[in-house]
């Protein structure tokens, strides 16, 4: 293979065209590098150089790293070969197929995650991503793997699968339509965890640290000392809890026929994965800006910006009674489910349920200071939501272009 190409900016060309014949080829034939750390595993530490690992390649992105290599090590450990911007790591098993790109970070390469660039003027990177995220690409990568119970695909298998793409310019107009989603969808989400980090932190100076209040007396309660005229009441206080119901299976579908049917799988990915016709007279639908958690696994917080849609059995709604800041009532919640996560020991999934809600409490401040909470928290929440919301139109917008785009009808 040639040698390694670093990948900048785009130099396509930059004008629309009618779309050209497109071609195919193994994707070996196209490839300047492809980097395989599997059989190797590095020694991790808390800090350092972050390690690009199967786990945190989701929905076409990097989540933040939580796994490092210490920076001695880096060079030691990296003698595969050295990613770089723009390069195209890919998951080769559980799950096989989720597929990002590289930034400007330097980062090490784990195992069960392979590193792919383009040839030079042949393939563009960012269409190579957005080719393998494709249904096409998919059923390739699937068509490919092997294995029982844990399924992957092996080098000498991806080396083989079949890459169909047009002309260089052509693929980075492709690549640069949904990128400029992607980029869109990100910048959002940069935005919405601001918005949050301000909420927290709001929260925890009226609430916790008692800020604007320490010039007043403080009195002991069950949760330690709090303002004078300040109450420790119950979580149903401040919040209704609704549950969702159960759904028949044999009746969901993925045509979208019905409501989407919202399950603990779908609350991270903000995008029910199911649809049914069928209507349960227990059933709860939840709206946009709704505060969601699922009851098995793990307990966090979501807040849900998609449309109306069911939410299935071990899915609980917390809605805040009237006056009540929607931060006020995600912040009460946080640390109680994470100590109902801490404290709970299961061989397989641990579970919350209502006798552990029944449970929790809340400080109830004065109405004149939940107001003042509530008139300088909520407009962040909404925007928190409105970002959620276009996030959701936008994943759809991308969704719906990208197997246009990457089957040829479309020109761009």
């Amino acid at each position: 293979m040639a040698g390694a190409t670093v990948i900048g900016k785009s130099k396509c060309n930059s004008k629309f065209s009618f779309m050209e014949e497109w071609k195919s080829d193994i994707l070996i034939n196209l490839l300047d590098v492809l980097i395989d750390y599997r059989g190797k595993t590095p020694k991790k530490t808390s800090s350092g150089v972050p390690l690009v690992t199967a786990k945190i390649i989701k929905g076409g992105r990097i989540l933040p790293y939580d796994e490092f290599i210490a920076e001695d090590d880096y060079d030691s450990w990296m003698v595969r070969g050295l990613p770089q911007p723009g390069d195209v790591v890919l998951t080769t098993e559980a799950p096989l197929g989720e597929v990002a790109q590289l930034d400007d970070t330097k980062v090490a390469l784990a195992q069960r995650v392979v590193t792919l660039r383009g040839k030079k003027g042949i393939l563009d990177n960012t269409y190579l991503k957005y080719f393998l995220q494709s249904d096409i690409g998919q059923k390739r990568l699937t068509a490919r793997e092997t294995g029982t119970t844990v399924t992957g695909i092996k080098q000498s298998e991806l080396r083989k699968v079949e890459i169909s793409y047009p002309e260089y310019d052509q693929q980075c107009r492709i690549g640069a339509i949904l990128k400029s989603l992607d980029d869109k969808i990100a910048l959002n989400n940069r935005i919405n965890h601001n918005l949050e980090e301000q909420a927290q932190a709001l929260y925890k100076s009226w609430f916790v640290d008692f800020e604007p209040f320490k010039d007043g007396r403080f009195v002991e309660s069950e949760l330690g000392f709090i303002p004078e005229g300040w109450r420790v009441g119950s979580i149903y206080d401040i919040c209704e809890i609704y549950y969702g119901a159960p759904f028949n299976s044999t009746l969901f579908n993925t045509e979208k026929k019905g409501l989407p049917l919202i399950r603990i799988r779908d609350l991270a990915k903000q995008e029910a994965g199911v649809f049914t016709e069928e209507r349960h007279i227990k059933g709860q639908i939840t709206h946009k800006g709704d505060v969601l958690v699922g009851m098995d696994g793990e307990f966090s917080i979501y807040i849900w910006g998609g449309v109306d849609s069911w939410i299935n059995q071990r899915i609980s709604r917390f809605t805040p009674k009237p006056g009540i800041s929607h931060y006020f009532l995600t912040e009460t919640l946080r640390p109680q489910l994470k100590a109902v996560e801490s404290s709970e020991v299961a061989t397989t999934v641990i579970h919350i349920g209502k006798n552990d809600y029944d449970k929790f409490l809340a400080i109830i401040p004065p109405q004149r200071v939940m107001d003042s909470f509530y008139h300088v928290s909520e407009p962040l929440f909404l925007q928190y939501v409105e970002n959620l919301s276009s996030n959701h139109s936008l994943s759809e917008s991308r969704d719906i272009l990208l197997p246009r785009l990457m089957s040829g009808p479309l020109t761009c």
